[in-house]
């Protein structure tokens, strides 16, 4: 599955993703070398981006813009064969994590449990409700706002147990592909299936979307399920902030 289009959609859909939620706040900007995306009082998406291999000479470049927006972390895609990050090892830049980039061929339902309930984020109580969840699952805030603001592009879905709200996602659709994102449980609630039962919900909806390919970018948390899924991996995402020390 590795073929070079799978890997540019991925990489299309979550940059369009925080390039559309960001530029709602007039946050998205753009160089001729990279772009970068951060809203103020949020943890996301706050990520810089090239749109090509790095070099020596961009890191004096990328140490400005990080160090004049201390939230930003540099999304670094190692597609190139080249090491290149070892160029930011070598600078002083910080590995903070590393999630891998993953798609599904979308050619069959799945059948669900039917434990839990799905609501899609219209209000702004189901916004609040969505945003004062989301930290406990993933130990960072995306405000309401961002909600509000962007939830006829992006889908924002709210799950339930027993009408307790245990988990959430997020759908954004790129031409014939749903990236995924954001699905999480709050951690007194893993380990029981719902993150399975909620990514198998969320493939229903994106066949009923007409898309071809589900995409998304899995932690080591998540990434087991997603194989078992069906899943195949990509490539890995390297994220870096500069190192304080």
């Amino acid at each position: 599955m590795k073929n070079v289009n799978l890997i540019e959609d991925n990489i299309n859909n979550l940059t369009e993703l925080w390039k559309t939620v960001s530029g709602s706040f007039l946050s998205y900007h753009t160089t001729a070398l990279f772009e970068y995306s951060k809203i103020e009082n949020s943890g996301w998406p706050n990520k810089l981006w090239f749109r090509k291999d790095i070099s020596k000479k961009d890191v004096t470049e990328i140490s400005t813009i990080l160090q004049a927006n201390s939230e930003l972390a540099f999304a670094y895609w190692d597609i190139f064969g080249t090491k290149s990050y070892e160029i930011l090892d070598a600078y002083g830049f910080q590995l903070k994590s590393e999630q891998v980039a993953m798609a599904l061929k979308l050619d069959q339902k799945f059948s669900l449990q039917h434990q839990l309930t799905f609501k899609r984020v219209s209000t702004e109580q189901d916004a609040k409700i969505w945003a004062d969840l989301y930290p406990h699952a993933f130990g960072y805030v995306i405000s309401k706002e961002i909600l509000i603001h962007n939830h006829q592009d992006v889908q924002f879905y709210l799950v339930s147990l027993d009408q307790q709200p245990i988990g959430t996602f997020m759908l954004f659709q790129t031409q014939n592909t749903i990236g995924i994102h954001g699905l999480g449980v709050i951690p007194e609630m893993r380990r029981k299936g719902f993150a399975e039962e909620i990514m198998k919900y969320a493939l229903n909806l994106s066949i009923d979307l007409n898309a071809d390919y589900a995409l998304l970018q899995a932690s080591a948390m998540g990434k087991d399920i997603y194989t078992r899924l069906g899943f195949e991996d990509l490539f890995v995402i390297k994220n870096y902030v500069l190192n304080n020390n």
